[in-house]
């Protein structure tokens, strides 16, 4: 899309939808006329550990007028009948074992409060967690310190803005860090013309220690599309690595250059159009670049990617996926328009391996309907049922080989979800926008063989598009678009008004129902009208209109999200955690692996929020347990 920072018409969509009875019906033979099958629940098998972090208890204390709730994660290596206690100062707080779920309201606590939790496992209590992070006027704040602005070779000059962040395990101690890109207020989308500043990267302890700070360097370009950054622990040694696109004149966390200091290959309208272009894996404790190789893929010539002044050569997107089922592997991306070439890598002994790469232009996908079918982000998860993650990558997936594994042709679109939508079907759904006016509006899709089981008919370019679970009147995730103008069921039925926002989603309060976040704010879905839950204060979103946060997930306490956004003068990052208390408990959903993948690609492009591996909301089952072992 040439125009991405504006927010949705009002041009509603002519209705494309089947009655219930009907719809099955036309779905069987659109399903025999493609020549696919409809997939049924393998038989139960045991499935293959996968890595996850080593963390620890994660403990918060967030105050209210009335006391703290004190929030605590449920780890995946967890016995399933662990019980808690919880100390302040080393006194016991709680009358009973904490049983039901992961947090405790210690009424009447201070907000200088002290607290710990010590598991209990069969029947014996454990050795004291960490101590808890203190949210003591209902936000944490991480300081942040700016690089220092500049000027572009046409004197324009330029400061910096806070942008997107991730996180992950830097130094191994089982804390989670903060890896912040920081943009210049010049930064540009692909579509325009000019200088930019350079892209930094800092990586930062959550007391706001700065670990290392890294200069992509002027031959990277500055904009949502350019910097998609991962940031996980590929190598399995207890410490995350960082992974981006790099060129000549970046400098590592060292201050070691990558390729050649000197050179400078912008052209006279910004664009970088030629020079070498470089995969680099960074040290997540120190900064340094342990291992460069060549971008795949590259550029080549320009205008075969769409057009020739450089709008289209140059848009990435970035994952980190479970290829072999059990260690992650590093996804890097190019293209999504016209030709798409997806390269998987893995880091292992200190090395690149390329795993396979996915290209459009191979002789097995020509002509097969891939090219052209991305999207301005990708999703990661077991879409097949198989134990080994795809890459669900717009209008296509790509299989964990990586094979083509289906498209529907319905072409680019801005916005997809990946989750357990429908929690009576087994597996996993898909819903996506599309750009295209010549498009169905909204895909509702089976996302093991690309089967469309409802969609909208044609009408414009639907830029937003949202799938959670809510409105609690009803079971599943509801979806909706800027398009639209209700909330619509599994089946595409209709079940009431449309939210306000068509962003983001968050698990705030205390129920399982998911609320909306949106700009610096967080809603609660109502039949009627919507209800404010939290405004962050002295905070800003980034990316334009999209008014997204630097970081939205379950990164701290019991398995509610938490909100990270930069304060107005970009001198912290301030992160809000629920003060309400819950009576449900499930395992920190950072060890569930879609979840913590999703977390890793949110930062892509046009952000989106990260949905587990199965259902959370009205009337849900018990949540499943995570197969996992930690380094």
């Amino acid at each position: 899309m040439q125009h991405p920072h504006r927010r949705h018409g009002t041009t509603r969509p002519r209705f494309l939808l089947f009655p219930r009875p009907l719809l099955s019906t036309v779905l069987a033979g659109a399903l025999a006329a493609a020549g696919l099958t409809t997939l049924t629940a393998p038989p139960a098998q045991a499935a293959t550990a996968r890595q996850a972090e080593k963390l620890d208890r994660g403990v918060v204390s967030v105050h209210t007028d009335a006391g703290n709730l004190v929030g605590w994660r449920w780890l995946g290596t967890d016995p399933d009948d662990v019980s808690f206690n919880v100390y302040r100062a080393g006194t016991k707080v709680n009358a009973s074992p904490v049983t039901g779920s992961t947090n405790y309201f210690h009424s009447g606590g201070p907000a200088q409060a002290d607290y710990t939790v010590r598991a209990i496992v069969g029947g014996v209590e454990q050795a004291d967690s960490v101590h808890a992070i203190q949210f003591r006027t209902g936000y944490k704040d991480v300081p942040i310190s700016p690089p220092a602005g500049g000027t572009t070779p046409d004197g324009v000059a330029y400061t910096y803005e806070a942008n997107d962040a991730s996180v992950g395990d830097l130094d191994g101690d089982g804390a989670l860090d903060f890896v912040l890109k920081w943009q210049p207020t010049n930064a540009k989308d692909n579509s325009q013309s000019g200088y930019t500043g350079n892209t930094i990267l800092d990586g930062i302890k959550l007391d706001g220690t700065r670990l290392w700070r890294l200069d992509l360097g002027r031959n990277i370009r500055s904009g949502a599309h350019y910097t998609q950054f991962q940031v996980y622990d590929y190598d399995g040694d207890g410490r995350a690595e960082v992974a981006a696109k790099t060129a000549d004149a970046t400098v590592d966390g060292t201050g070691a250059v990558i390729g050649s200091a000197s050179a400078d290959h912008r052209n006279s309208s910004g664009y970088v159009l030629t020079g070498p272009e470089y995969l680099t894996m960074f040290n997540g404790q120190t900064g340094r670049a342990m291992g460069t190789v060549d971008y795949v893929p590259a550029r080549g010539t320009v205008s075969s990617w769409g057009d020739s002044y450089g709008n289209r050569v140059d848009r990435f997107l970035a994952g980190t996926a479970y290829l072999d089922g059990a260690r992650p592997s590093l996804v890097m991306a190019r293209g999504y328009y016209t030709r798409s070439v997806i390269a998987a890598w893995d880091w292992r002994n200190g090395a690149f391996t390329r795993r396979w790469t996915f290209d459009t232009n191979s002789s097995t996908n020509t002509g097969k309907g891939y090219d052209g079918q991305g999207s301005h982000s990708l999703s990661v998860g077991d879409v097949d049922n198989d134990g080994k993650d795809e890459i669900v990558y717009g209008a296509m997936a790509v299989d964990d080989n990586g094979n083509g594994l289906w498209t529907t042709r319905t072409g680019h679109g801005d916005a997809q979800h990946l989750g357990d939508l429908d929690p009576a079907t087994a597996g996993l759904e898909y819903f996506k926008v599309s750009e295209s006016t010549s498009q169905p509006a909204e895909l509702y899709i089976n996302p093991a063989n690309g089967a469309i089981r409802w969609q909208l008919a044609a009408c414009c370019d639907n830029g937003r598009g949202v799938a959670g679970d809510v409105y609690a009147g009803n079971d599943g995730a509801e979806v909706w678009s800027a398009s639209d103008t209700s909330i619509r069921d599994e089946a595409g039925a209709t079940k009431g008004r449309e939210p306000s926002s068509a962003n983001f989603l968050s698990w705030w309060d205390g129920d399982t129902t998911r609320e909306l976040l949106d700009g610096t704010h967080i809603d609660k879905y109502g039949t009627s009208s919507d209800t404010r839950l939290l405004t962050g204060a002295s905070v800003h979103s980034n990316n334009g209109t999209k008014a997204t946060p630097a970081l939205s997930g379950d990164l701290f306490g019991d398995w509610r999200e938490e909100v990270v956004w930069a304060t107005t003068d970009n001198t912290a990052l301030r992160i809000y955690s629920t003060p309400t208390e819950t009576t449900t408990r499930i395992t920190t959903l950072l060890h569930d692996t879609m979840y913590r993948t999703g977390i890793a690609w949110q930062n892509t492009a046009y952000n989106q929020p990260p949905h587990p591996s199965f259902h959370i909301g009205n009337n849900m089952r018990t949540a499943p347990r995570p197969t996992i072992y930690t380094p």
